[in-house]
């Protein structure tokens, strides 16, 4: 399969099976467009192509030609017969990652919230420590031989936990030599409770930290009010600067959700890089469906596709700024079995609940269906944990046409749920703003490398 497409005034195509991209005149693309869909090349090209083209047939010849030679080196219309499908196919997969839900509670009132507002429509609680060191001796127990432990703190507002954090923290850290683990930890957080000392202790404990932010002052105090109904950019934007300049050169991002609402999110990416300084951005489509008032449909989508071409031009010259969609590694094609699965929610990656239940991750939190265990009891429903494992671009119908696949892994299988009502049935609107989202990137990399005038 080959997919050509314009970018950033950019002719690419790219042989999916291989993950090679070429850089091409306007001739060669006119030409590989009208066969894109062929599963290999004839030794001429079909006279009914010939036809469309405004090209000489010497020409055409010429360009012909030279696709063959990129065929014939394994760069073009490369076959997926190496890749086996049963590589994607993982049983009883150790649990290696946790969300820990340390608070069913919020002291914003987003507008988008997916998790109604914080509670994920349970009731507002606190998970106690001995919920948080369950969940530790469980992952311990069923991460198998994995080493590295990812566990991130989660609301809700975790802050609102801090206590339950810094229990776990230092409990994790007390047994994790005997086991033979090593825990990595991460909280994301709206910044409303950060102090002096909550921000050395995120800054000197945790391996990455998500900062919630909207973009600018405007924007987010309407996406983002406080309980009471006041703005929190005021309030928050000091601290998250104040945290980032204390990180050094330990991971963080500003992470903002927009919506039909705000739609020119390029503008916000802009501000927290260039007016807050902040330089590891990353901005989310908010979701949900028909009927959502935020939720990016169908109809918005040409100018969502049209703000990502925006901000890619943007930061086309401006390597000092980490757009976290914009970052796709093309150096090495896509690696195969990696990408051939999703993030591992279900099964190598659950979310814990202030009560201790288990559930594939935070967005299934409250669906009695999707409820896997309780970390109290040790108990895990590894018959749902395999259902998850099974999910993969050869599992999913839409999947399998898409060149996108071993980039996107088949798309969030949360994201599908709770749009289509189907595990495997990716939701179109993501699906197709992730398209958007890797072509930009694609030029943006192309462009970078010299690849293109």
């Amino acid at each position: 399969m080959v997919h050509t497409f314009t970018a950033l005034d950019c002719p690419i195509a790219l042989d999916v099976n291989s993950g090679a991209v070429h850089v091409l005149d306007e001739m060669t693309y006119n030409v590989l467009r009208q066969v894109e869909h062929y599963e290999s090349l004839p030794d001429t090209c079909p006279e009914r192509v010939v036809q469309r083209l405004p090209y000489s047939p010497e020409e055409i010849d010429e360009v012909w030609k030279e696709l063959k030679e990129l065929e014939q080196a394994g760069l073009l219309f490369v076959k997926s017969d190496y890749i086996d499908p049963e590589w994607a196919v993982v049983k009883d997969a150790p649990v290696k990652a946790l969300c820990l839900n340390v608070a069913h509670d919020c002291n914003l009132r987003c507008k988008y919230c997916f998790a109604s507002t914080g509670d994920f429509g349970t009731g507002r609680k606190i998970m106690p420590f001995e919920t948080a060191k369950a969940a530790i001796d469980f992952v311990i127990r069923r991460s198998g031989k994995r080493h590295n432990i990812e566990v991130d703190f989660f609301g809700g507002e975790p802050l609102m936990a801090w206590d339950t954090v810094k229990k776990t923290v230092e409990y994790a850290r007390s047994i994790e030599k005997e086991h033979g683990k090593n825990f990595r930890f991460t909280i994301t957080t709206n910044g409303m409770l950060l102090d002096e000392e909550k921000m050395e202790y995120i800054n000197r404990e945790m391996k990455n930290c998500v900062l919630s932010l909207d973009g600018r002052k405007e924007v987010n105090d309407d996406h983002r009010p406080t309980a009471g109904g006041q703005g929190s950019y005021d309030r928050i934007v000091p601290r998250y600067q104040k945290l980032v300049a204390g990180r050094g050169d330990k991971e963080y991002y500003v992470r903002g959700t927009y919506t039909k609402v705000h739609p020119d999110f390029a503008a916000d990416v802009m501000h927290a890089a260039d007016d807050l300084g902040f330089k590891n951005v990353s901005v989310e489509p908010a979701t949900g469906k028909p009927g959502d008032p935020f939720a990016i449909t169908e109809a918005e989508l040409p100018a969502a596709k049209a703000e990502y071409e925006k901000l890619a031009r943007e930061l086309l010259h401006r390597p000092d700024i980490n757009f976290f969609h914009f970052f796709v590694d093309l150096e090495q094609g896509p690696c195969v079995i990696k990408r051939m699965r999703g993030c591992g929610a279900g099964s190598e990656y659950v979310a814990v609940t202030p009560e201790g239940d288990i559930y594939p991750c935070h967005q299934f939190v409250g669906n009695e269906d999707f409820r896997m265990g309780n970390v109290h009891e040790d108990t895990f429903d590894q018959e749902l944990a395999n259902q998850f494992n099974a999910l993969n671009i050869y599992t999913k119908p839409a999947c399998q046409e898409c060149w996108a696949r071993f980039y996107c892994s088949g798309g969030c299988a949360a994201g599908g749920y709770n749009v289509n009502g189907d595990l495997a049935e990716p939701a179109y609107v993501a699906c197709e703003l992730e398209r958007k989202r890797l072509e930009c990137a694609i030029a943006m990399k192309a462009i970078r490398s010299g690849l293109a005038d």
